[in-house]
């Protein structure tokens, strides 16, 4: 497979661009019953009204996360960055600098990371900070492929007005999140960026299967190299076992770092600012700078200084008894994988494991830190959990669910249940009671 870019406008949206446009400044204007604003693809109508809510300015560029030595050191850290190549060879085949539109690859919080192709596109996109370094989120410039993609865990097409930004309306885009192939969690973006040929039904497809084209060869090389570990292993009779980490955090005000190897198992009971530290690096995978480490460990008031510190204290505690989990700096990031027992839970419910993945729920994650950045992946666990439950989960799974401590409280899956009971089922009077109380409160 390889891209072969047309002008054709297969993607095309049905309202005007003069109409779009129109319904744009209504929704700027904070018009958001305008009818004009009917005629807008309900995907980008919602986009439109989470940016505005969102207070995303209308105009500017994007602000650069990366000077360009620490982009440099994200960018080799990144798991997308072994399979690059892969993406050059099927979005741009040929000449890339002559090949009619822009290829960039972003993280999982919108950040690009590489930006390809086209010279004389990219010397104009650039104008408008479409570069490596910026940010591209939703929550930073609205209504994009890059960010709308990450921020629906969908493949989207967005076509010139329909962007929220105006500075971005001479342009279109289609872009596709990449995954994890194992846990499901987004690693980051595939966009591609030009003219017409941008928003086709093929470019649409193309960007599909550079995706899942990507994900496929992440897990083959995976399944390689723990095919050749035990080899290595076997021909290096020195060379150390390999090491497992898990960090308990669910349910526990103090964490516990479980390091298992081959000889022994090291159990460390963490103090809650060494457990949020750990924590945000595993969420973090690909490292996060001193200043936005101390912004999620402490807030965003506090200087960096109190930090450095913290995480000298944190790599003697490591040093001792899981010395493959020191962090590396600048950025702060983990070189060995830990795992957690929230990832964990996340995976199950991707998977639709969910009466595995409510076992495996030990309650909330650090439930007493008050760490900005535990608070935000608290919230996230439960979030998935609870939209779990309501969607997808069967009858006994949600009855299980309504006796946790998340459970007892969800007005809305407790009347799903009942919904669900057999109509002489014994168990409704407590259900109607729990709910009445809940109602009433």
């Amino acid at each position: 497979m390889a891209a072969s870019w047309s002008s054709s406008r297969d993607g095309e949206p049905a309202a005007s661009r003069l109409l779009i446009e129109r319904a744009h400044e209504e929704l700027l204007a904070g018009n958001l019953d305008d009818q004009r604003l009917q005629h807008v693809r309900p995907l980008i109508r919602a986009s439109w009204e989470r940016s505005w809510r969102g207070r995303v300015g209308p105009e500017g560029a994007p602000l650069l996360e990366f000077v360009p030595e620490e982009l440099e050191a994200y960018r080799l850290s990144h798991p997308l960055a072994s399979v690059m190549d892969m993406i050059r060879a099927l979005l741009l085949p040929g000449t890339a600098e002559d090949s009619g539109v822009i290829v960039a690859v972003g993280d999982q919080a919108g950040r690009l990371l590489w930006v390809e192709g086209d010279r004389q596109l990219r010397s104009l996109t650039g104008d408008m900070g479409f570069v490596a370094g910026a940010n591209w989120s939703e929550d930073a410039v609205g209504t994009a492929a890059p960010g709308t993609a990450l921020a629906l865990g969908q493949t989207v097409q967005i076509h010139g007005a329909e962007h929220y930004n105006r500075l971005v309306h001479p342009w279109s885009c289609t872009a596709a999140p990449v995954r994890d192939p194992e846990t499901m969690r987004v690693l980051g973006v595939i966009d591609v960026t030009g003219g017409a040929e941008a928003v086709t039904l093929q470019a649409r497809m193309l960007v599909d299967a550079t995706a899942r084209a990507v994900e496929s060869e992440i897990m083959v090389a995976r399944l390689r190299a723990r095919s050749e570990a035990p080899r290595a292993r076997t021909t290096k009779h020195q060379a150390p076992s390999a090491a497992r980490a898990t960090l308990r955090v669910l349910g526990r005000d103090r964490a516990r770092l479980e390091a298992m190897s081959a000889h022994e198992e090291i159990v460390t009971e963490l103090s809650a600012r060494h457990a949020a530290i750990l924590l945000m690096l595993a969420v973090h995978r690909q490292g996060l700078s001193a200043e936005r480490l101390c912004e999620l460990v402490y807030g965003g008031d506090v200087s960096p200084d109190t930090l450095r510190p913290e995480m000298v204290r944190l790599r003697k505690v490591l040093e001792r008894s899981a010395p493959e989990l020191v962090p590396e700096s600048r950025p702060y990031r983990l070189t060995a994988v830990l795992e957690t027992d929230a990832h964990d839970v996340l995976s199950l419910l991707d998977r639709g494991a969910h009466r595995v993945a409510l076992t495996a729920y030990r309650g909330p994650v650090l439930p007493e830190s008050t760490s900005p950045g535990v608070e935000e992946f608290r919230e996230t666990v439960r979030s998935a959990l609870r939209e779990a439950m309501r969607s997808e989960a069967s009858l006994d799974v949600l009855l299980a669910y309504a006796e946790i401590p998340e459970g007892q409280v969800d007005a809305e899956a407790l009347r799903l249940a009942l919904e669900m009971l057999p109509a002489r089922s014994p168990k409704r009077a407590s259900l109607v009671a729990r709910i009445e109380r809940l109602e009433s409160a």
